[in-house]
């Protein structure tokens, strides 16, 4: 099963169980990514389903900064549930250990030495483990690396 199935079965299911918000949260993670299946005039593979649903994440992580800051806690809150509910569709992250030793491993392989050599250290490492990796992880790490 794909996970663009997965979706579409838990928003049946979200619906025989009455639960509105899931239901609502898990039809705009849909909309966006018909949205860009639409734009690009093919059918989504899993790898960009999760890259979607990567940056619906992110939207609303930024939102919630933006909501903290004016002092909005009921917005922080639906923006949380929002946040979990999504997140059951991304494969599990790894740990900044993990992190640190790809990165350093990348920069051995590549022969970085100078932080000019950030951003082909980040396109190796995304590469490879763009899904499981959070980009800004891996650009603070390679930063601290290199400099």
């Amino acid at each position: 099963m794909t996970l663009k199935e997965s979706i579409q079965n838990d928003i049946k299911n979200a619906m025989k169980q009455k639960d509105q918000f899931k239901v609502d949260t898990l039809r705009m993670a849909m909309s966006e990514i018909r949205k860009g299946e639409i734009d690009s005039r093919k059918d989504f593979t899993d790898d960009e389903v999760i890259k979607v649903i990567k940056k619906g994440v992110k939207t609303r992580e930024d939102a919630i900064e933006m909501f903290k800051q004016g002092s909005r806690n009921d917005l922080v809150e639906k923006e949380s549930k929002e946040i979990e509910i999504l997140r059951k569709y991304l494969p599990a992250q790894l740990s900044i250990a993990e992190i640190e030793k790809i990165v350093i491993d990348a920069i051995a392989e590549l022969n970085a030495s100078a932080p000019k050599d950030i951003g082909i250290v980040m396109r190796h490492v995304m590469q490879k483990h763009g899904s499981q990796i959070d980009g800004k992880t891996v650009q603070e790490i390679a930063r601290l690396k290199l400099s």
